[in-house]
């Protein structure tokens, strides 16, 4: 089971149930779900989050298989503004979405801070890798500024299409070397 993290402005506190509500009213929004996966079903149903984190999510969470958080400014920790999470596999360990008014405050860098080192220090993984929508510049940034290197590029469906993707990667070494700049 996942442990509260925190970070300079972030609370991000293990996924639950009681989530689903305000992530089914903050998530269903283009410029969020355009570059996910597209096991995201579009348009996004009514009682998705909920049943999402009812019949997949935490059944993974309690098995093992992933970690999930809600991110929450510390100044209003009881609503959440984003999810981020860490998945077991071989090419796609990381995931993460932001609500719409959160964007390019840096917040997101700050969650992907915290949860690498949950990866690397607390789970003892040798290596993390995130594919992304080469069109997702703001996700690449962050990549970027976290040390992870590009060592593959292939297509991929998401929700608005078949796009050309990078898979990111950083290893633990790589990781605590660049840890020390933030």
């Amino acid at each position: 089971m996942s442990v509260e993290l925190q970070t300079k402005r972030l609370l991000l506190r293990p996924l639950q149930l009681a989530d689903a509500e305000q992530t089914q009213r903050l998530f269903p929004q283009w410029e969020i779900v355009k570059f996910l996966t597209s096991k995201v079903k579009w348009p996004y149903p009514a009682g998705r989050a909920f049943s999402y984190y009812r019949d997949e999510a935490l059944p993974n969470i309690a098995r093992g298989e992933e970690w999930q958080w809600t991110l929450r400014l510390k100044e209003s920790p009881d609503s959440h503004i984003g999810v981020i999470g860490l998945y077991k596999g071989d090419s796609d360990n990381r995931g993460y979405w932001l609500g719409l008014p959160w964007h390019g405050r840096g917040l997101m860098t700050e969650a992907v801070v915290a949860v690498n080192d949950y990866w690397f220090d607390v789970l003892g993984f040798p290596v993390l890798r995130a594919p992304k929508a080469i069109a997702n510049i703001a996700s690449r940034r962050i990549s970027e500024k976290t040390g992870m290197r590009v060592i593959a590029t292939e297509e991929r469906d998401y929700v608005s299409g078949r796009l050309m993707a990078e898979i990111w990667e950083i290893t633990a070494e790589e990781w605590r070397a660049k840890r020390a700049e933030f």
